[in-house]
């Protein structure tokens, strides 16, 4: 019998890969500002995460204390995440992207309660709801990247799988929230006599890529590595808040 060599991505290398594409964004946005080369890649970072919140549900030993990690570092990122973003310890009109993450897993969990035992026609009522809800959750909170932001996080949970329908979902869905629903900056290009828009944040579909790579493998696992992940977030910014206004 010959062994099969399985390759792929594990979720601790989505995690790092995540992190240094998230680190990029933040660096251009706080003291290398005007080398686009950090957004564009930075760009992936976002549905990385959202795919690995959704994962986070499915694989975790106890929702309750997954969720409550995740809720205690919304909360202390909020600080840093705000003197970063805009420069005041207060900054109202723009929250953290784990109140995003939140809000979607909070949609998800709804949609599971709904399909323990229900009739097809409560759950798909029930997944249309939390589509509507959740975006409208978004963006009252004005959590980053506001309802499109937890859309995303909803597509890796209804296109949740290895089929050829899941991954045409989630490239058509991504395509959608990235270039109609978010848009923004981007690149005039002419291409035959012609002019054509190239968004930046189309490049969030690239992050497909490693995604798709995943098998479902953790990898390194351990208490320090976890929290590292957690910690990360609030720590970088703080820091490169630090930095920006020690060189200003």
């Amino acid at each position: 019998m010959k062994n099969k060599l399985k390759t792929g991505i594990t979720s601790a290398g989505l995690h790092i890969l995540a992190m240094a594409l998230m680190l990029c964004d933040h660096l251009w946005g706080t003291i290398v500002p005007g080398n686009d080369w950090l957004t564009c890649i930075g760009r992936i970072a976002f549905p990385i995460f959202a795919f690995l919140t959704v994962e986070g549900y499915f694989h975790t030993s106890n929702l309750k204390k997954y969720i409550l990690r995740l809720l205690i570092f919304a909360a202390l990122s909020e600080i840093p995440f705000n003197l970063m973003s805009g420069g005041n310890i207060i900054f109202p009109i723009h929250q953290n992207v784990l109140w995003t993450f939140l809000i979607g897993l909070s949609m998800i969990h709804l949609n599971e309660k709904a399909r323990s035992g229900r009739k097809p026609w409560f759950i798909l009522l029930t997944a249309c709801g939390t589509v509507v809800l959740g975006s409208v959750a978004g963006l009252l909170t004005m959590a980053d990247y506001y309802h499109a932001g937890v859309l995303t996080v909803l597509v890796f949970y209804f296109f949740r799988g290895r089929k050829w329908w899941c991954y045409a979902g989630q490239l058509i869905a991504l395509w959608y929230i990235n270039t109609e629903m978010l848009g923004g900056l981007g690149y005039i290009f002419e291409l035959f006599g012609k002019e054509f828009f190239f968004t930046i944040q189309s490049l969030a579909l690239l992050a497909l890529v490693p995604i798709w790579l995943y098998r479902g493998k953790q990898g390194h696992h351990s208490r320090f590595f976890k929290y590292f992940c957690y910690a990360f977030y609030p720590a970088h910014m703080l820091i490169l808040w630090l930095i920006a206004m020690a060189i200003m």
